[in-house]
This record gives C-alpha cells, sequence and structure tokens, in this order.
C-alpha cells in the first residue's frame, strides 16, 4: 500500500473504521427506543447499513490491494449516504429528536468526508 497506509497494519488502527464503528453503535441505540425499535424492517435497514460501512472498511483493508481497497470504501461510502438518508425519515417519522438526528447526521458525514479522503490520497499512490 502506499506510503502512509504502511504505517497502518490493522483496519482497527484506522480512524474512520473508529469512527465508524462508534456511529453504528449509536445508532443502534436509537434504534432500541421507543416507535423505532418496533418498525422492525426500517431499523433492521438503518443498522444493516451502518454496519455496511465499518464491514467493507474492514474487508477492504484485509484485501492488501490498494485497488480493492478502494472498491470496498467506495461501497462503504455508498452505505454512509443510505444511512443519511435514513437518518432524514427517521427524524420526519419522530423516531428520532433534531439533535439526536444532528448527531448522528454530522458523524455519518465526516465518514464519508474521511473515505473519500482516503479513497484520493490511495488512487494517488497508485498511480
Amino acid at each position: 500500500m502506499g506510503k502512509e497506509m504502511a504505517k497502518v497494519e490493522r483496519f482497527e488502527d484506522l480512524e474512520v473504521w473508529k469512527r465508524a464503528k462508534h456511529l453504528t453503535c449509536e445508532l443502534y441505540a436509537l434504534a432500541r427506543k421507543g416507535a423505532f425499535a418496533k418498525d422492525f424492517g426500517f431499523r433492521d435497514q438503518i443498522c444493516r447499513a451502518a454496519v455496511s460501512i465499518v464491514s467493507n472498511i474492514a474487508e477492504g483493508f484485509e484485501r492488501r490491494s490498494n485497488s480493492q481497497f478502494m472498491y470496498f470504501l467506495d461501497i462503504a461510502n455508498g452505505s454512509a449516504g443510505e444511512v443519511r438518508a435514513q437518518l432524514y425519515i427517521a427524524l420526519d417519522l419522530g423516531y428520532i429528536t433534531q439533535s439526536e438526528f444532528q448527531d448522528a447526521f454530522d458523524g455519518v458525514v465526516s465518514i464519508g468526508k474521511m473515505l473519500t479522503s482516503l479513497i484520493h490520497h490511495l488512487r494517488n499512490n497508485n498511480a
């Protein structure tokens, strides 16, 4: 992998993975409350999308090739977009408060930016 990535030996050391894992746990906690907990399909969908972010970062890293890592980071970024869209729905349905929405939304936007930066970094070091 590129020079910067050579310093990271495990996906668990990636800040973006740590943040994605934290966000996933936060979303699971939100999904356990009130009416959100009873909307099984929607609850499961947003949780699966969040887990997809964490899982694809890990899977891509373990492939040990920049092109494969970028591919899985791109999938993770798509899942981050899915979580963002679902947060709007959760807010509109009254499943989460404006404050809960904003915290989770800011977190997933930050993760998306980190994923995009990492993809660009890998692409530039692949050239």
